[in-house]
């Protein structure tokens, strides 16, 4: 990709999945990566599989004194963000029903308040010197409605609004989008699902199967590339089709 040789890239919850493909695909263009995570033994993991890495931050995005430092931290490790992919996130399945309120508080305090103060503190860096890229991880659970995810669709529906709205304010000196994976064969997926659930879902996405944590990086770098310099304020479904069909995909 045109333009990411030199870019100085922050990856939230770029220790697994695809926060961890999305790194690896950056060192590849030559950009210059810092990993945010919160999960020191899976910081210590992408450290050794990744020792171009500039440097990991350990933060809760959740904390906005620990999201300040972190970036801070990240500066200070490349000299500047160019590109912050806003990536952490958490998921815990259940019924409508049964969510309480604490897991409902857990997963909108990462999912929609950690995307908010990692992104506003890294739009008044970008703001300032000029420039910047910001992509966040939205979901076709934020498009479509799927059962026993409530809270963590609620999350990327407002990923998705946020992104919108970021993307009319911070014009023309920053660009915002959302990426909004289906279903994507990362850790945390494979820990819900029995191999019997796979192979359900499987068969009523179109390309019968998940997608790679890779292709979901590939289209992060050129979001974040000169390709896409006129790209901005858009949500990008990668889903293999599954949403494309409706009822009739299912």
């Amino acid at each position: 990709m045109r333009g990411l040789s030199g870019k100085r890239v922050l990856i939230t919850g770029g220790a697994s999945g695809i926060g961890a493909a999305t790194a690896k695909r950056f060192l590849e263009e030559g950009s210059a990566v810092v990993v945010l995570d919160r999960d020191a033994q899976a910081r210590d993991h992408i450290r050794h599989e990744l020792p171009g890495l500039a440097g990991t931050v350990d933060a809760d995005v959740s904390n906005l004194k620990q999201v300040h430092t972190a970036f801070d931290d990240a500066i200070r490790l490349m000299g500047g963000v160019d590109v912050l992919i806003n990536n952490a996130g958490i998921s815990i399945r259940h019924n409508f029903l049964d969510i309480t309120p604490d897991e409902w508080d857990k997963v909108i305090a990462v999912n929609l308040t950690g995307v908010f103060y990692m992104a506003q503190t890294a739009a008044k860096h970008m703001w300032e010197r000029g420039s910047g890229v910001i992509l966040q991880t939205a979901s076709t659970n934020g498009i479509m409605g799927y059962p026993y995810y409530a809270d963590y669709n609620a999350t990327k529906a407002g990923v998705i609004e946020l992104t919108r709205s970021m993307a009319l304010e911070l014009a023309p000196k920053v660009r915002v989008c959302a990426v909004a994976p289906g279903y994507v064969l990362t850790p945390m997926q494979r820990a819900e699902y029995t191999d019997e659930m796979l192979e359900e879902v499987n068969r009523k996405i179109p390309m019968h199967r998940h997608a790679k944590p890779e292709e979901i990086a590939a289209l992060f770098a050129y979001l974040a590339s000169d390709d896409a310099a006129f790209v901005t304020g858009h949500v990008y479904t990668i889903d293999g089709a599954e949403t494309a069909g409706g009822l009739a995909s299912r």
